[in-house]
């Protein structure tokens, strides 16, 4: 039956396709060159998005920031189809990302999702990213690719997300933002941009800090975010990028268990406040990017960059499993330096008398982890830093070669192909070496290639048909490499990279300067998908599940009409199931598999339907205001099935004003969110071993803000 209703949908998406290439289109299409977004993250060479055989998206950072908080990328990014952000109101843990059902169960940050800042990679060699370090003050704008062509970034590839930083421009200006709002949440900060003859900047420092609906929930953080750009001729430019990211105190109430949420979805696990749960983050980053014109035709990116990310996090871990001799303890405390390069040659002018650009590349990525494990108790104190139990060096780096090209063959064909080769390498050193605790030290390289191609047809100007294929892959992390489900030492050798083939099909709708549209359908297939094994005593294993597979559709519509109203539409379909039964653990602690997980049973964390509206009123002065809705279905909450996230609509509106005095603009809002007031699950935690699966969403709650900028 599943297997007709995908057919049946595949049938009406090319049905669609077919009636829209044969349809003539409005007249004025034609006569006014439509408006095109310009990316480059699927070709690595500036393109409009249109002429991309990919789905990506162009995001301008404004509609992120405005009316709005502009502190996390999951409250405004529903537009993107395909795109499923969300935030977990928790910000001792990083915000949850995927895209078409990839990266979903992720509990080691962001998974099976590339991250960038100005082309540098947020991603480690292993595929473990973040996104806490995202200014959005200063960006202007974020682009997400989805499908194949993600593969051309490397392990762990399912989409890849990239947020660039605005360039500084003339005349000067200094903006001031200030937000303040339900649960004792705040938000100030400062940006200044420039440009003086060849020398441009755009400097940003921003503060935050949220008490909380939940006991045990408050955070503070502050950001800098600066781009420097010098100009040395009309091809050649050096860019200067730095940020750093302090959240010294990040409280974490955890997630609650079904009972839990059903008696008062806004309490705490009593284990949270037991243990005094928290994280300290700190990240410092700096990088360079070059880029050399060497003539009309050709040129070289050369980028460098430099890091360091401290984190400390305490665990609920009990004490009585923390006494065994393998336990790794409740806290760990993590000092990672890291850094890389890639240098990088375009070449674009004409092949056989039709337009041609080739990319060829390598880059090299490192991180040397000091990964330490202590006791969260000290005697009968507990939250506290305890005896050491752990102590080793965790080494990841990989060394990936790429080329990519993109031919228009002949008029209206357009051939976009392109392979990576990838070696990663793990290397951990084992200093916790007791009679109880043997030598966990070892190595092991995983390598792949992944070829991607793409072919797009412009079968009208306002008509573009897209095919494109791909296979990538996805190494275990570094945690997940760590220890072997039998117990004894050394690196878990037995698991094996998920390897994946992805296709896509799709139509781009370029209607007018005010419409666009776009209609994509999907399937990934994956083998040796990796899942959780075993839980015990804190220490978490992990093994290879066998095949899955993640098919569906997706749909978008951004429309501006009559002069001041701005209407977008998305919408995603992804039947996501194990096609493979395998044998797991239920119960903690557990040594040995001892439950099925079905063939058809859903991967967790992906819902089936996902539907976002935006409707906005108003232009950027006088008075304006916009409604956003959002549904999103039921989730399930582990692999065997037996529990749920219900389904959701939630909708938020806001209003504003601004005016113009002089050389100072000044702008307020009002923004309402959840106008509902529905009590719902905004984010889970797949496979928690203890149940507690669900984060609650807050109620009806409200933001106020006022922005000046002066030039």
């Amino acid at each position: 039956m599943r297997q007709q209703q995908r057919l049946a949908r595949y049938a009406m998406a090319l049905t669609l396709l077919g009636s829209a290439a044969l349809w003539t289109g409005p007249a004025r299409a034609t006569e006014t060159p439509p408006l095109k977004d310009i990316v480059i993250t699927a070709t690595r060479v500036a393109m409009p998005a249109f002429d991309v055989p990919a789905a990506i998206s162009d995001v301008p950072a404004a509609q992120l920031r405005r009316d709005s908080l502009g502190i996390n990328l999951a409250d405004d990014i529903g537009s993107v189809p395909g795109l499923l952000a969300r935030n977990r109101n928790n910000y001792a843990q990083d915000q949850q990302i995927s895209i078409r059902g990839i990266g979903a169960s992720s509990t080691f940050g962001v998974r099976g999702v590339r991250i960038y800042q100005d082309g540098i990679p947020q991603t480690g060699p292993d595929g473990q990213g973040q996104v806490s370090q995202f200014n959005l003050d200063s960006a202007q704008r974020i682009e997400v690719l989805r499908g194949p062509f993600s593969a051309l970034y490397g392990n762990s590839s399912g989409g890849v997300i990239q947020i660039f930083t605005a360039d500084g421009k003339s005349p000067a200006e200094v903006r001031t933002d200030v937000g303040y709002g339900s649960f004792d949440t705040f938000r100030a900060g400062v940006d200044a941009s420039d440009a003086v003859g060849p020398l441009a900047y755009n400097v940003d420092f921003t503060h935050f800090s949220f008490g909380g609906y939940r006991p045990h929930q408050s955070a503070r953080s502050e950001s800098f975010n600066g781009k420097v750009d010098y100009t040395f001729s009309s091809r050649t430019k050096l860019t200067f990028i730095a940020n750093i990211l302090s959240r010294p105190n990040a409280n974490d109430p955890q997630g609650l268990t079904a009972a839990a949420l059903a008696a008062n979805p806004d309490q705490t696990d009593p284990a949270s406040l037991l243990f005094n749960t928290r994280k300290s983050l700190q990240q410092q980053e700096a990088g360079l990017v070059l880029h050399l014109g060497l003539t009309r035709r050709q040129s070289i990116r050369l980028m460098g960059y430099f890091g360091h990310r401290a984190v400390r996090q305490f665990l609920s871990i009990p004490v009585g499993p923390q006494l065994a001799p393998t336990s790794s303890g409740g806290v760990i405390d993590l000092d990672r330096q890291f850094g890389g390069t890639d240098a990088r040659w375009t070449w674009q002018g004409p092949l056989a008398g039709r337009p041609l650009s080739w990319v060829v590349g390598a880059s090299y990525d490192t991180q040397n982890e000091l990964r330490r494990g202590y006791n969260n108790f000290v005697g009968g104190t507990l939250g506290v830093l305890g005896a050491l139990r752990r102590n080793e060096n965790d080494i990841a780096r990989n060394i990936d070669e790429y080329t990519q090209a993109s031919w228009e063959f002949v008029p209206r064909w357009t051939l976009t192909a392109g392979i990576r080769h990838s070696e990663v390498r793990f290397l951990s050193q084992d200093h916790f070496i007791t009679a109880v605790s043997g030598n966990d030290s070892g190595a092991m390289t995983y390598t792949a290639s992944s070829p991607v191609a793409g072919l797009l047809f412009a079968a009208r100007p306002w008509l573009h048909l897209y095919a494109s294929y791909g296979q990538g892959f996805q190494t275990p992390i570094a945690a997940e490499l760590a220890y072997r489900p039998n117990g004894t030492a050394g690196l878990n050798f037995g698991l094996r990279p998920a390897r994946s083939v992805n296709s896509e099909i799709g139509a781009k709708f370029l209607m007018s300067a005010h419409l666009r549209a776009g209609i994509a359908a999907f399937q990934t297939l994956t083998r040796n998908e990796i899942v959780l094994a075993t839980n015990v005593g804190g220490r978490s294993t992990y093994e290879n599940a066998g095949r899955t597979r993640r098919s569906g559709a997706e749909a978008s519509l951004d429309y501006r009409f009559a002069g001041s109203w701005h209407a977008q539409l998305a919408y995603t379909y992804i039947d996501a199931i194990y096609v493979d039964a395998y044998m797991t653990c239920a119960g903690v602690p557990c040594r040995t598999a001892n439950r099925l997980i079905a063939s058809g049973n859903r991967l967790p964390g992906v819902p089936h339907n996902d539907g976002y509206a935006r409707l906005q009123w108003g232009r950027s002065l006088g008075w304006r205001a916009s409604l956003t809705g959002q549904y999103i279905s039921a989730i399930m909450v582990n692999d065997a099935n037996t529990e749920f996230a219900a389904a959701y609509p939630v909708f938020n509106a806001a209003g504003g004003y601004a005016r113009n005095f002089g050389a100072t603009r000044l702008s307020v809002f009002l923004r309402l969110n959840n106008l509902l007031n529905r009590r719902y699950v905004g984010s889970v935690i797949v496979d928690d071993g203890n149940g507690r699966y669900f984060e609650p969403a807050p109620g009806l709650n409200v933001l106020a803000g006022f922005t000046a900028a002066f030039r």
